[in-house]
């Protein structure tokens, strides 16, 4: 069993400071890095994807909607075309960034709620696989399994990557709690441990009304941007390795 653990970095802003890069570098395999639309600035971005390279960390880009001021977890509305266009300046920023630093992107992974919006929306989801495409059509996106994203990305020869959250509730039809919904962040780390092992190890997970929701993932995200995500993620990493799971970055 193998699984890559990834966590979203990078996302400060200016004197804003989000998150212990530093710390969850040390723990993760993979580091979704934000591209300045939702956050992240280019002195930050820089240092993360420096450091990432000094830890061997898979870079990836997180490409998302422009919207600094609510962080990117607002739907937007957008021609194809603009959305394909703006996903493609976030990806060649940080790529070009990342080999400055000796490294490079090696996977895209959406954010906030394009990374919802085109787990169902087959138009938006098709404008990121073109944006894709456009740059360099072997860069695997991470997605949920079942997401649109699949089709949209096989019919362009682009590669996909199921991915789950330890830390996000899941409804019965498999897809993320809404955050504004009570209980859509998990916070207990005994509990996040156990359904990263129960993902990895089984392949299910438990929805939150009860139902078993099958999530074939050879990836798991722990967010960067939650309160003690450190404690969070090594406790994830911790209880993967004592449950026999290899961890190893998919790209």
């Amino acid at each position: 069993m193998v699984i890559d653990l990834n966590a979203d970095l990078g996302e400060g802003f200016g004197i804003w400071h989000l998150g212990d890069d530093l710390a969850l570098l040390d723990i993760v395999t993979s580091a979704n890095v934000a591209c300045g639309f939702h956050a992240g600035d280019p002195v930050t971005i820089r240092r993360t994807c420096a450091a990432a390279v000094d830890r061997g960390v898979a870079i990836g880009a997180q490409v998302s909607y422009r919207d600094l001021a609510h962080f990117g977890r607002r739907e937007m509305d957008m021609e194809p075309e603009e959305l394909c266009a703006e996903v493609l300046y976030q990806l060649a920023a940080v790529d070009g960034i990342a080999r400055a630093m000796g490294g490079r992107v090696s996977y895209v992974k959406p954010h906030g709620a394009l990374y919802n919006r085109i787990v169902r929306d087959e138009v938006q989801a098709a404008a990121v696989i073109d944006a894709v495409a456009d740059y360099d059509p072997a860069l695997p996106v991470l997605t949920l399994p079942g997401s649109a994203v699949h089709a949209a990305a096989a019919a362009e020869g682009v590669p996909t990557v199921a991915e789950a959250f330890a830390d996000r509730a899941y409804t019965a039809a498999g897809t993320l709690v809404p955050r504004r919904e009570e209980g859509a962040v998990i916070h207990d780390a005994e509990a996040v441990a156990a359904r990263a092992v129960r993902m990895a190890v089984a392949g299910t997970v438990t929805a939150q009304d009860g139902t078993e929701v099958p999530v074939s993932a050879r990836s798991i995200c722990v967010h960067g941007d939650t309160p003690d995500a450190v404690r969070l993620a090594q406790a994830v990493r911790d209880a993967l390795l004592g449950a026999g799971v290899a961890l190893q970055a998919f790209a």
